[in-house]
């Protein structure tokens, strides 16, 4: 395999619920984005083979192939193609992974990789309950499903309880790493850390989730989501809007379009894991892309890790050791949100970015994903 070079990351701010982005149509999000990508690297759109894009809300304005309608709501040149992914949460990062693997075998020289999602107007699992509503029926009640998993609940919320249970975390634990989120996206805003990743859009021009002014103590005033459950909202990630894109090249597309390489895809990865406890993917994923690597974790400068829940972070980092430090360092999806299509793309921004702010060689980016699975990717900075 050729090697992928990653020219370009950017991103929305990530908008809040009914905030500034939820009257924002999908197609126009993306779009946003596709141009500030172009825009900041200098790329030949009329070069881009393809345009790879996470949309998991498939329904109503983000169907049609959003990845077709953002490219060409942007106005740009309609011979490129474009598709898109649905690997649930992780449905961006694939995209990255199609567009590196895409490159790295010759099939392309430079392609877009990236994810919308505006949830205020397409609420989480749309797609399954309006098809349910409508009498399309249910994506568990196969029969071979139900030979195999019966009739038990299949949903994330009952995933991260689940791993809470099984890894001994208890409330108290995840609301202070959900504290520790916020206060780490809440410094980041203020040291201007997002700054050279963030395209302002739509009047908006920073990420609307981070609270400085939660506590501890508000917390815990909180209902459970489930009767006698640990989880709450406030240990959850956000419902959110954004939409973020990477331009990935190959080293004849550099040197010929003069571009600049940021990072380099070193290694890439994807498992399959229990579709019940559904969320615990990424540590096996991380053994196996560390594996396939031939790096230690302590390798590793600086991880992202989705925080779908903070069980799901807190029993990574019980299985895997990571120093907490290098996990989320700048506030995770309690605190910054995650826009289900677009934050595989919107960790692989920051993670790029903050690469090289710091200066750290390699990065880490995973996450679980609906279905039991998870993306793991490795970084190398250039």
């Amino acid at each position: 395999m050729s090697e992928a070079f990653i020219v370009g990351a950017v991103r929305t701010p990530v908008g809040r619920r009914k905030g500034a982005l939820s009257g924002v149509h999908p197609a126009d999000l993306g779009a946003h984005v596709l141009r500030a990508l172009l825009e900041r690297t200098g790329a030949d759109p009329g070069a881009v083979d393809d345009v790879y894009f996470g949309c998991v809300g498939q329904i109503g304005a983000q169907t049609g192939n959003v990845a077709r309608t953002a490219w060409l709501s942007a106005g740009l040149p309609q011979h490129v193609p474009g598709t898109t992914i649905d690997r649930q949460c992780g449905s961006s990062q694939q995209a990255v992974h199609f567009a590196a693997q895409a490159v790295g075998s010759g099939a392309a020289d430079l392609v877009v990789a990236g994810g919308v999602e505006v949830m205020s107007l397409v609420p989480i699992a749309s797609p399954m309950y309006v098809g349910e509503q409508a009498g399309l029926g249910s994506p568990y009640a196969g029969n071979g499903w139900r030979e195999r998993f019966g009739d038990q609940e299949v949903s994330q919320f009952r995933g991260a309880e689940l791993i809470a249970e099984k890894w001994g975390i208890s409330r108290t634990d995840m609301e202070e790493y959900a504290l520790t989120s916020h206060q780490r996206a809440v410094a980041a805003q203020a040291g201007g850390v997002f700054d050279d990743e963030i395209t302002p859009a739509f009047g908006l021009t920073t990420d609307e989730g981070p609270r400085a002014d939660t506590t501890l103590a508000k917390m815990a005033g909180l209902q459970p989501l489930a009767e006698d459950g640990r989880l709450t909202a406030a240990v959850s990630s956000q419902i959110s809007d954004g939409a973020a894109a990477l331009l990935i090249a190959s080293q004849d597309a550099v040197r010929r379009h003069g571009l600049t390489p940021l990072a380099r895809v070193h290694t890439m990865a994807v498992v399959g894991s229990d579709p019940i406890h559904m969320l615990t993917g990424p540590i096996p994923a991380t053994e196996k892309v560390l594996d396939r690597a031939g790096l230690p974790l302590g390798a590793i400068d600086l991880v992202e890790i989705n925080e779908a829940f903070a069980s799901v972070v807190l029993a990574w980092r019980k299985e895997t050791g990571a120093a907490p430090d290098r996990v989320n360092a700048f506030g995770g999806a309690i605190a910054l949100g995650h826009p289900l299509g677009a934050t595989g793309a919107r960790l692989m921004t920051t993670l790029v970015h903050q690469l090289r702010r710091t200066g750290g060689r390699y990065g880490l980016q995973t996450m679980c994903e609906g279905g039991g699975m998870a993306n793991a990717t490795v970084l190398e900075r250039l």
